[in-house]
């Protein structure tokens, strides 16, 4: 048994006499989804298929644009525009997986029938303090990424050799992007083993690279620009930045979904900025993205003001407040926390 954050769950190789015969299984990842979240569900299936098993892969949302070229990303289900075909496969799952999330209210809608399912589920994920609802997993924060215990996971398996070319991209996906494309203080040797290895197979990476940065609409880039002249603050007293994005702001230049990824990283590329800010008014919600560098811990900050978390220099966090009253409400917090 592993000891997770005051819970117990069995280890995630307890799971291997499971899958020696073929099953259905159910795999999910968080709501919005990133790089890491797509890359971690179709790693997962693309493997588990070639083991024998029948997999559902189902996205909370829809996803980016800039992840539709993923190798098996038209077979994931949109649950929010296929709520039949994916409760469906939950409904006739042996097994559940939860890829890169710690928390069901993480999925949004599908929060509540993850909840009901009796089936047994397994976490792979990084982030920290995992809820106290799966059966199986592995739980390391210490990791760069999701696609990255992965591919811990199948080499736990024994099976380093069924890693092909599709597998293989959604993993570098998922790790390129949750680290920066290596840049971030998580990207440890053990990523750059894995990557040599990914690499050793033929891996085309710049094409990956291209599809992911390298693919915006004309639309998206004048948006960024819109977003950077006249949308962000900077607080030179707090070390600090803000960008703040209204429903309008994000009509005006008619934003896709996945157009806002990535924004709140260009303050941080500021000389003095150590902790930068996104607030993005939604339908149902506000939701708040916090990425830092140096010792200042986001996760922390999310944890205590903004009901969320995540990792020590990059968390999340969201409000049903106003988006003006979270502006305000942020603004005054700044105040008195003083990154440095």
């Amino acid at each position: 048994m592993e000891l997770v954050t005051g819970y117990v769950m069995q280890p995630i190789q307890d799971v291997f006499p499971l899958l020696r015969s073929p099953k259905k299984i159910f795999i999910t990842t968080h709501h919005k989804p990133d790089g890491d979240a797509i890359g971690s569900m179709m790693a997962l299936y693309h493997y588990l298929t070639k083991k024998g098993h029948h997999v559902t892969a189902v996205s909370p949302s829809e996803m980016p644009d800039f992840l539709a070229w993923m190798p098996g990303a038209a077979l994931a289900l949109n649950y929010e525009a296929q709520p039949t075909e994916s409760l469906e496969g939950l409904a006739s799952a042996d097994l559940i997986i939860c890829a890169d999330f710690n928390d069901f209210n993480r999925t949004k809608h599908l929060e509540q029938a993850l909840a009901d399912a009796t089936q047994p589920k397994i976490l792979i994920d990084h982030h920290l303090f995992p809820k106290p609802v799966w059966d199986y997993g592995m739980s390391i924060p210490e990791k760069s990424s999701t696609c990255e215990m992965v591919y811990d996971f199948i080499n736990l398996y024994g099976d380093n050799s069924l890693i092909d070319l599709d597998i293989a991209a959604c993993l570098y996906t998922g790790v390129m992007t949750d680290t920066g494309s290596f840049k971030f203080p998580i990207t440890t040797a053990s990523v750059h083993t894995m990557v040599a290895d990914l690499l050793g197979r033929g891996l085309d990476h710049t094409r990956i690279h291209e599809e992911v940065y390298d693919s915006w609409s004309e639309n998206r880039m004048r948006f960024l620009g819109y977003v950077l002249i006249e949308k962000m603050e900077v607080f030179r007293k707090y070390n600090s930045a803000l960008i703040s994005l209204s429903r309008k702001d994000q009509n005006l230049f008619k934003s896709q979904n996945g157009d806002t990824e990535g924004l709140v990283n260009y303050p941080l590329s500021i000389s003095g900025i150590r902790f930068a800010t996104l607030i993005t008014e939604r339908s149902d919600e506000v939701k708040l993205s916090f990425r830092s560098k140096g010792n200042f811990d986001v996760s922390a900050f999310a944890k205590n003001y903004f009901d969320g978390g995540g990792h020590f220099n990059a968390s999340g966090g969201r409000t049903k407040t106003s988006f003006i009253e979270t502006i305000a409400y942020f603004k005054k917090i700044l105040s008195d926390i003083h990154p440095q």
